[in-house]
């Protein structure tokens, strides 16, 4: 491993300059971009992986560090095998190779002298700088986008979510095509005189591959505006029923699915590993009053989430935004639990979720005594042990309560002679007293507002009390 300051070579410069000749690709399955395999990392044998973190202003190299980290294990879930890793201050990326030249040099040795197949930048690198560095290396050169893209690709097991991977691999491949000139033509000029004898080289393979991409990608996007229509139509039909709508969010293996598994039988796979689950599941959720929810795992979230993949399980991700209140699942054991917390918020943003209002959930209590300081420090929040289910019942207390603050108290008046709007009262929210009285039932009740606009007609001079 080699961290340090920055490079005495390595200015700030902005000059593009050529990296040395192209040499032969190394054993990575990465190659070219361009190929069959359908994954980023080669599975027939252990990788060795070396990674590359650049510090950037106003971050320190322990957030680096921290960040790499994670990459480690992001790389463990690929399943391939970290030999080491390279760290450089920089104030600004070199615009040709993201890092300067002299560490690219130094790069080179240490990647020869650890044999290592393939080289991993936890930032997202432009194409031309994975070009450059793959000529300079000899070696694959990817970023942290594509072996979160490649997790995804092993997980992915419904239709929905194997179309959404395939879509966010193939948008993130498409502008790192990279063709081998008029020795890849499909078709030359012709020879002799007349016409063809002017044609250049014909159709390249790097265009072929360029249109068939285009096409696997317009065919997926046709697929996935299908069945988002249709998940509309379930989300219509879930509106008119009025039941309630909870999701689970969080960071990737902080236990979300042990929850739903706890909390409401589910069979959701649950691993120790990173990006277990990536299909949404839902169940139905008795709370303490028994009014029934739903509930729905969502997939985690990680720390530089490629915008690719955000943007094509946005259909799934918006069960979050559409959901009536979130329970933020948060690893209490984790290095940095308020970190993981700002980059599930920071997603949560990006799919319009950010409003939807929230309860903590501090999971892993059976593990460690920090959970204390956190609930402390984010009042209102809870901690539970998913795995022996400890604080369970304060979980639900506190779902029901939180959902019962979104509603109003009214008072309703109800003619004797109308069963039919003392059963509507009923279905539309929860009824915390009946009275009788000479005009009829007196009813205290909690609706949101769609049940008082339904209802509005037996309201008692309004909303009485307002949310609490």
């Amino acid at each position: 491993m080699t961290t340090g300051p920055t490079d005495p070579t390595d200015h700030d410069d902005h000059e593009t300059d050529e990296i040395g000749p192209e040499e032969d690709s190394h054993r990575g399955a990465f190659g070219d971009f361009g190929g069959t395999t359908g994954a980023f990392i080669e599975r027939t044998f252990r990788e060795k992986i070396l990674l590359v973190g650049v510090t950037l202003p106003p971050h320190l190299d322990e957030d680096t560090e921290a960040l790499l980290d994670e990459l480690e294990l992001l790389v463990d879930t690929a399943g391939a095998d970290v030999v080491g890793r390279v760290v450089q201050r920089r104030t600004r990326p070199e615009p040709a190779t993201y890092i300067g030249k002299g560490k690219v040099t130094e790069l080179k040795q240490l990647a020869e002298a650890v044999d290592c197949d393939t080289v991993v930048f936890d930032d997202e690198l432009s194409p031309a700088q994975q070009n450059n560095l793959e000529k300079a290396l000899g070696r694959t050169a990817i970023d942290r986008t594509a072996v979160i893209l490649d997790i995804f690709a092993q997980n992915a097991s419904s239709q929905e979510g194997k179309a959404q991977v395939e879509l966010a691999m193939h948008r993130y491949r498409l502008p790192r095509l990279r063709g081998k000139g008029g020795s890849l033509s499909q078709q030359a000029g012709g020879s002799g005189g007349g016409l063809g004898a002017r044609r250049g080289p014909g159709e390249t393979q790097l265009e072929v591959d360029r249109r068939r991409v285009l096409r696997r990608v317009h065919k997926l996007e046709a697929d996935l505006r299908e069945i988002t229509q249709h998940r509309e139509t379930q989300r219509k039909a879930r509106s008119r029923s009025r039941v309630t709508h909870v999701a689970l969010v969080g960071y990737t293996n902080a236990g979300k699915s042990t929850l739903l598994n706890q909390l409401t039988d589910a069979d959701v796979l649950v691993e120790d590993r990173l990006f277990a689950t990536l299909d949404a599941t839902t169940r139905r959720l008795e709370l303490p009053g028994g009014e029934g929810v739903l509930a729905t795992d969502t997939v985690g979230f990680v720390r530089k989430l490629p915008h690719q993949l955000v943007e094509a399980f946005r259909s799934t991700l918006d069960v979050a935004a559409q959901a009536d209140l979130l329970v933020h699942v948060v690893d209490s054991s984790a290095a940095d639990p308020e970190g993981q917390m700002a980059a599930v918020r920071e997603v949560l943003d990006e799919i319009d979720a950010g409003e939807v209002p929230e309860l903590i959930c501090f999971n892993k209590r059976d593990v460690t005594e920090e959970w204390k300081r956190l609930v402390d420090r984010h009042p209102g929040s809870v901690a539970v042990s998913g795995r022996t289910g400890e604080g369970f019942d304060d979980l639900l207390l506190a779902i029901s309560d939180r959902l019962r603050s979104l509603t109003s108290s009214v008072e309703l008046l109800v003619p004797f002679a109308r069963g039919d709007v003392m059963a509507e009262v009923h279905r539309e929210g929860e009824v915390i007293s009946e009275e009788a009285t000479d005009d009829g039932m007196l009813l205290r009740a909690r609706l949101d507002d769609a049940g008082r606009s339904k209802l509005a007609a037996y309201l008692v001079g309004g909303p009485a009390g307002g949310p609490h």
